[in-house]
């Protein structure tokens, strides 16, 4: 699995793009007045480690026409170093469409963050397949790899439809496919069959499957693991036991993995990582980190995952890569990693936090 001269990107990701709040200092949304605003999606957060670190990064999504926030929008993801398209939609009315807002405190201490989404109107739930040329981006430009994940697509009835177009044809001309399964609940709820066969079908087609035991279980409906117990020991037991259904199950697949937290403050948590190519297994046991924004820790271990995977590393340093990405991107005030270099993550990796001059 290494990146191929004949592919134009390393890495698209079909997305929702919107903004996020998030108070100054460290304080309460609720009786904040100053916020900073970014903009967010979690498959452009994953895509950032790799567009960061020079590989070429194309993101697929949809924009509310003249809108400011689509203009923000537009300019921070040239920013990142990132190619995208979508259709251009005309809001109408004020109640027309928008872009999702993500209101998110950090939390502080013993006050753990607190997160709202307002997704009323959301442009991205209009994502079409039909409003993208599939066959120039996926046939004649190419993409190494596509990262899907369980947000766009259990978005809405459409963005699953389009997961699936997209799915289908970027595996057909020979692009690997990573879904991060992520389930929602406030998204299943009414949905549960359509969702899960969506999900199924793209789990079959997906060469890199990322999730907890919740995500596997919910998802795909994949038995939960029978180790009893509840130590670290006994939850690696258990998802290397559950793992080996999944193969069973999608025979595809090659890479699975997970992250492992535990929080000790919002501030200070325990990070580690479970990742096996199906042959091998690297186990991170959790490491105390330090936290400024625990939003993304996940996403950017997932973006320090597959490029990995791109560079055709092995289990092992895939895997250090992306623990060490997730645990950049949580010392950042973006929800996403923004890596200096590769030596950035190793120095991380070996808990070098020595000044570089």
């Amino acid at each position: 699995m290494t990146a191929t001269a004949s592919k134009k990107y390393s890495l698209v990701v079909p997305t929702s793009m919107g903004i996020r709040l998030t108070p100054v200092n460290s304080q309460p949304f609720h009786c904040s007045d100053t916020f900073k605003m970014q903009v967010t999606s979690a498959e452009s957060n994953v895509a950032s480690v790799a567009s960061y670190l020079g590989m070429p990064v194309k993101v697929l999504t949809a924009f509310v026409k003249d809108s400011p926030v689509s203009h923000f929008i537009k300019d921070n993801i040239r920013s990142r170093r990132m190619d995208f398209e979508g259709p251009e939609f005309i809001q109408e009315d004020p109640w027309g469409y928008r872009h999702q807002i993500n209101m998110a405190d950090s939390g502080y201490g013993s006050r753990g963050p607190r997160v709202q989404n307002d997704r009323a109107g959301e442009v991205g739930r209009e994502l079409n397949a039909s409003d993208f040329d599939l066959d120039r981006i996926f046939a004649r430009e190419g993409a190494t790899i596509v990262h899907l994940s369980g947000l766009i697509a259990a978005l809405s009835p459409k963005t699953s439809k389009f997961c699936l177009d997209i799915a289908r044809v970027a595996k057909e001309n020979g692009s690997l496919i990573s879904f991060d399964l992520n389930h929602r609940a406030s998204f299943w709820k009414g949905r549960e069959k359509e969702l899960s066969q969506a999900f199924a079908e793209i789990a079959s087609r997906s060469d890199i499957l990322i999730g907890n035991e919740e995500d596997f279980q919910l998802c795909l409906g994949i038995k939960g693991p029978e180790s009893g117990g509840h130590g670290l020991d006994d939850k690696i037991d258990g998802f290397k036991e559950m793992i080996g259904r999944v193969q069973v199950a999608y025979p595809n697949a090659r890479y699975f993995g997970t992250t492992l937290r535990e929080v000790l403050s919002a501030n200070s948590h325990m990070w580690g990582a479970l990742v096996t190519d199906g042959k091998e297994w690297e186990i991170i046991k959790p490491r105390e980190i330090g936290v400024l924004d625990r939003i993304g820790g996940g996403d950017g271990f997932v973006g320090g995952l597959l490029y990995g995977i791109l560079k055709g590393w092995d289990v092992k340093k895939c895997a250090r890569f992306g623990w060490a990405s997730g645990a950049l991107a949580v010392t950042m005030l973006t929800d996403y990693a923004q890596p200096a270099d590769e030596e950035q993550l190793w120095s991380i990796w070996k808990g070098n936090a020595r000044v570089k001059r």
